[in-house]
């Protein structure tokens, strides 16, 4: 059956529809052979031989859905060209191809990190318009005052952007982790995800973090999940992420 080309493309893990679109509007896309630039292109994926930059596509056998508790010192890419490791390294084998992580944790950063292979999940996911809750854990230097954390709650400037309201809360110290003299714990629960944002607000509010744990993301909870190992996600949780996403029920 016929489908637009950007659809088939981002089943086949090739990112969200949008980054499927660049791949077709930039000629790296050929179906039997011909080179095709235009949007409204439609294909069999059961019967065209559908190609991007010369390799031929194939359609996931199966979607996966992965949470894996990222430990600190790891990069979040697929390759580095350091050398450094990968959080790729922490994912289970023999999975189908393109299975990718949505989002990043910076390098010093441990937690829940989720993966997959659906682009258009992970394209929803990462993007704020779909306000997905994520919670943070952080150890900060120093004790926050109350203005600190009113300041925080109601957003502030970082780099000329207005952080949206978080919610930020002193909480106890996540699994694995203790209290630190001088120090203080807090929960932290936001929806932008901006590179390394809960560290830039609490620089700006005169604090620093040394540990920064994330602990959830929408109804997937980090929970016990041991540093450096995986586990499928549940099928509520796929589909409690799904509806906030606004995709049908896979």
């Amino acid at each position: 059956m016929n489908e637009r080309l950007q659809k088939i493309l981002a089943r086949a893990g090739y990112g969200s529809r949008r980054s499927a679109e660049a791949l077709i509007t930039s000629g790296r896309v050929t179906v039997n052979g011909r080179r095709v630039t235009e949007l409204g292109t439609q294909a069999d994926p059961l019967q065209d031989a559908i190609a991007v930059d010369e390799r031929l596509v194939q359609l996931t056998a199966r979607t996966v859905y992965i949470a894996v508790h990222k430990p600190a010192g790891y990069v979040t890419t697929a390759r580095d060209p350091q050398h450094r490791a990968t959080v790729m390294k922490l994912l289970p084998p023999e999975l189908p191809p393109h299975v990718l992580p949505v989002g990043r944790l910076d390098q010093a950063t441990e937690g829940l990190l989720i993966f997959t292979n659906d682009g258009e999940f992970a394209h929803r996911l990462s993007h704020p318009r779909y306000e997905v809750e994520k919670e943070y854990h952080a150890l900060v230097t120093g004790i926050p005052t109350a203005a600190a954390f009113s300041s925080l709650r109601s957003g502030i400037d970082i780099d000329g952007h207005r952080t949206s309201a978080a919610a930020i809360e002193r909480a106890a110290p996540p699994d694995g982790h203790a209290e630190g003299l001088g120090h203080m714990w807090v929960r932290v629960v936001i929806h932008e995800g901006r590179k390394r944002q809960v560290r830039l607000m609490f620089a700006a509010v005169g604090h620093q973090v040394r540990d920064l744990v994330r602990t959830r993301v929408g109804p997937v909870v980090l929970g016990d999940l041991p540093s450096g190992a995986a586990r499928p996600l549940r099928s509520s949780e796929i589909q409690a992420l799904r509806r906030k996403l606004r995709l049908p029920s896979s």
